[in-house]
């Protein structure tokens, strides 16, 4: 090595280790450090199950454009709301839904258990924090993902059977999913809190808010939730962490309704000062409507594209639509990194929990941040790292979504389609915009941010579908 570094106008290109260049450097030559590792940090069975999967490129292509065709032609249009348990197939009064994949009552975090005590107290199956703790622990309440049941919810994801639920029907292939009404900010039952305070307000929603919306959806024959989805995408939204565009557009449709079918003036104005005093009203219809888009491309043989991806607060799941729709392929949640309101930090922090990964996995949220530049406001970093991450997510995905586009890329259509196959070939991890809970039931939010689901769930899902297909 000193016998080279004699050699006259030498550069060196460093490919790995850092502290080579930098020896280099030290001597007074040139060097260009390349950040470089093992695709897939070397590991033979990945690497073995992606030289399989080569092998049927063609079908895999074939498959991937069929999901993608599917998804592109759903057409979701809110068209009820109604209690959970009139209408979501198969919910029972002792079973409570949570976000993410399954997960049992002694793992869950703190938002998670605190938010199933709260549902718990509001279903009247138990009168006090310590009943309704005893009762869990005694094995008679049971728990199942949201997703199972074609539904949805923002953090904690909690839903129980007397809860209302906005209802959205996909009109081109007949088939509905399902989310609660989102409750605004502060102590609110998706962060875990419970008090008299949040039950009162679930109580408004079920006996007051949702007659009124019943009525007033009924009348309008239906919103197109995509149409205002692609509207708002043009107007700063990125319908994740950012909803105050579409919330405003929904207000402007459903208030011509709610007037025109409530005769009581007082509900009408409590009604209409809820939806307005929630800029995050629209997330609990954003996401449902991107469940029942990637919903169509589901159970398609041989496709690789990521059709879920969903957080509990202790594992990030994903499935795909080439593999069984019930399996989960899981690995550890990892914790936000982003801003943090005043007097907290990451220690203080829940590892990533949530449904709302599903706008991510359709395209928008955290993928279409360029065209959101208000959001970093929130979640942190410049408009310059929003648009980049954008940009970096063609990378790993199939297909551009024109009906999604985004004026600052020049009205490019958001990317669609996450690749298994791709985010592991490219070491890319889909990025997901998101608000941070506190660890601890009930505090709340303390910060939005940036994460990324683990590639442990990407690696599973690859291995997995070598097998189904017997690569």
């Amino acid at each position: 090595m000193n016998n080279l570094l004699k050699a006259e106008g030498l550069s060196v290109i460093n490919v790995g280790l850092k502290r080579f260049a930098d020896d280099v450097i030290s001597q007074g030559k040139e060097a260009v450090k390349i950040d470089w590792k093992p695709l897939a940090n070397g590991r033979k069975d990945i690497l073995d199950a992606l030289d399989k999967v080569d092998g049927i490129k063609e079908k895999v292509a074939k498959a991937n454009k069929e999901v993608i065709d599917r998804i592109k032609k759903s057409k979701p249009f809110l068209e009820d709301i109604d209690l959970a348990i009139n209408v979501i197939e198969g919910m029972e009064k002792n079973l409570i839904l949570h976000a993410g994949p399954y997960i049992t009552w002694d793992k869950m975090c703190g938002p998670m258990k605190g938010a199933i005590i709260g549902a718990v107290l509001f279903e009247g199956l138990a009168a006090s924090e310590s009943e309704a703790v005893k009762l869990i622990e005694g094995g008679n309440i049971k728990f199942a993902p949201c997703h199972e049941y074609n539904a949805v919810g923002p953090m904690a994801g909690v839903l129980s059977a007397s809860m209302p639920v906005h209802i959205i029907h996909d009109r081109e292939y007949d088939r509905y999913s399902y989310c609660s009404v989102n409750e605004g900010l502060g102590k609110v039952l998706r962060f875990g809190a419970y008090s008299d305070e949040v039950l009162a307000r679930l109580s408004y929603l079920k006996n007051e808010f949702m007659p009124v919306m019943k009525k007033a959806i009924k009348e309008s024959g239906g919103i197109d939730i995509k149409l205002i989805t692609a509207q708002a995408l043009q107007m700063g939204d990125e319908c994740h962490n950012r909803n105050k565009a579409a919330t405003s557009l929904f207000y402007k449709q459903i208030s011509l309704y709610i007037v025109k079918t409530e005769s009581d003036f007082e509900k009408v104005q409590k009604a209409l000062a809820f939806i307005a005093g929630n800029d995050h009203y629209f997330l609990n219809l954003s996401m449902p409507a991107c469940k029942i888009m990637l919903k169509a491309g589901e159970n398609i043989e041989y496709s690789t594209i990521v059709n879920v991806m969903a957080r509990n607060g202790v594992e990030f799941g994903i499935k795909v639509c080439g593999l069984d729709s019930k399996d989960w392929y899981t690995g550890a949640s990892n914790y936000i990194k982003g801003l943090y309101f005043p007097g907290y930090s990451e220690e203080d922090a829940c590892p990533d929990i949530g449904d709302s990964a599903i706008t991510e996995t359709m395209g928008i949220g955290g993928f279409a941040m360029g065209g959101a530049p208000a959001i970093v406001q929130f979640v942190g970093g410049s408009t310059d790292d929003a648009i980049a991450t954008s940009k970096r997510m063609y990378s790993i995905t199939t297909d551009l979504n024109a009906a999604y586009s985004l004026p600052v890329l020049n009205f490019k259509g958001s990317a669609l389609g996450i690749d298994i196959i791709k985010v592991i070939e490219n070491d890319t991890l889909p990025v997901i915009n998101t608000g941070i809970a506190h660890k601890e039931a009930g505090v709340g939010q303390i910060g939005a941010g940036i994460v990324n689901p683990p590639m442990e769930c990407f690696y599973n899902a690859l291995l997995a579908y070598v097998k189904r297909y017997n690569l």
